[in-house]
């Protein structure tokens, strides 16, 4: 079983697309997700604040850090928004032990949750990221101040 993601932004991506799918062997699974994919300042903002997290906390690496947030904050969104995310996560992982689940977020293996969601998405998810760890007295990059020292 494979798994074609696309990005649909053009006519000639959704002919592409049509053209894929009437040339698939039924029976297949199709989904489609409304919205536009997560953006490279989004990506790179949640990059630099799992490197931020990491620094101030002192005892973890930003990888231990990004395995945690795609785990507590990511994979709740995603369940709660895309139905075959939901299926084959509760299928195959929800019942594994919370180190397992763990370690299945980070590298090498890094299950896919952020690079599956949308714009809206992934804001959601920053959200919620920027909110526990500012709780706990965490500072993090405003997103406005990198737009500015971009314009400057």
């Amino acid at each position: 079983m494979s798994t074609n993601n696309r990005i649909v932004e053009t006519e000639q991506a959704r002919d592409m697309l049509v053209k894929f799918i009437q040339g698939k062997t039924m029976p297949f699974t199709c989904s489609i997700t409304d919205g536009k994919h997560r953006t490279t300042p989004q990506n790179k903002l949640q990059r630099l604040w799992m490197v931020e997290i990491a620094t101030q906390l002192g005892d973890r690496t930003p990888e231990e850090v990004r395995g945690e947030c795609k785990l507590m904050f990511g994979v709740p969104l995603l369940r709660r928004e895309n139905d075959a995310f939901r299926l084959g996560y509760d299928k195959h992982v929800k019942p594994l032990p919370y180190e397992t689940k763990l370690a299945l977020m980070r590298d090498p293996i890094s299950i896919p949750v952020t690079s599956l969601m949308t714009t809206r998405q992934l804001t959601d998810y920053l959200d919620e990221v920027h909110r526990h760890y500012s709780q706990q007295g965490i500072v993090l990059t405003n997103p406005e101040d990198l737009k500015n020292r971009r314009a400057a």
